[in-house]
């Protein structure tokens, strides 16, 4: 099985050949599982996937206006140079889930599940990650991240790296052991909440700058 290692963390990949898939012309809610399917070059008002299952499968270049995805079970599926739009994933699992080069702006992920889940190259600004569970493995890889919040989640299997994470927020949650080495944490919130995080030591100096934001601190200097 094909993996994607960032120093400790290696997260396993979805095990596909494009040779054995189908294109179809949906994705849309179905009774019986969609299996070894290609989903590709479409242009969509709404996405709609409910209480479906996907396996095996890739969705390329897929622009939305909206997407909404609930109850669903993805498992090995890679999302390719996909735009979409306002999306909403929730009470849902991934499992060996790719996101590459994707525009997931304001994306919402709510009471979802990440078991083996990359998103690499995404642009994810402003997106909220509320009572997540990293499960297994999960990386952010150069990815941008500005304003984006995870509140309520346990990322403690997650590994960040090459980011931006400019007004990131990390609100109360679980981050035992998340590693976010390679990252400029200059402008993040949310410090007093990082507790037992994997740091390079000068990343420090940023993590002090962070908390003077968070805590509104005067300095003398600031008053003449």
């Amino acid at each position: 099985m094909e993996t994607f290692t960032i120093r400790d963390t290696r997260v396993a990949l979805p095990a596909i050949d494009e040779r054995d898939l189908q294109a179809v012309s949906t994705v849309e809610t179905a009774d019986d599982p969609i299996t070894y399917f290609s989903y590709r070059n479409q242009s969509l008002r709404l996405l709609e996937v409910v209480d479906s299952r996907l396996q095996d499968g890739l969705i390329q270049k897929v622009a939305t206006e909206r997407t909404h995805i609930a109850g669903v079970r993805l498992s090995s599926v890679e999302f390719a140079d996909c735009e979409l739009a306002s999306l909403v994933i929730a009470d849902s699992r991934l499992t060996r889930v790719r996101f590459s080069n994707c525009r997931l702006l304001g994306a919402r992920f709510s009471e979802v599940t990440l078991e083996d889940v990359v998103f690499e190259r995404c642009r994810l600004d402003y997106a909220t990650f509320t009572h997540v569970v990293a499960k297994g493995a999960v990386a952010f890889v150069g990815c941008s991240l500005t304003e984006a919040e995870f509140d309520g989640s346990d990322m403690s299997r997650a590994a960040f790296t090459e980011n931006r994470l400019a007004q990131t927020r990390f609100g109360p949650g679980t981050y035992r052991g998340t590693d976010l080495r390679e990252n400029d944490l200059s402008a993040i919130s949310g410090v007093v909440n990082l507790r037992q995080v994997l740091l390079d030591r000068h990343q420090l100096a940023d993590l002090t700058g962070a908390l003077a934001d968070d805590l509104e601190l005067t300095f003398p200097d600031d008053l003449e």
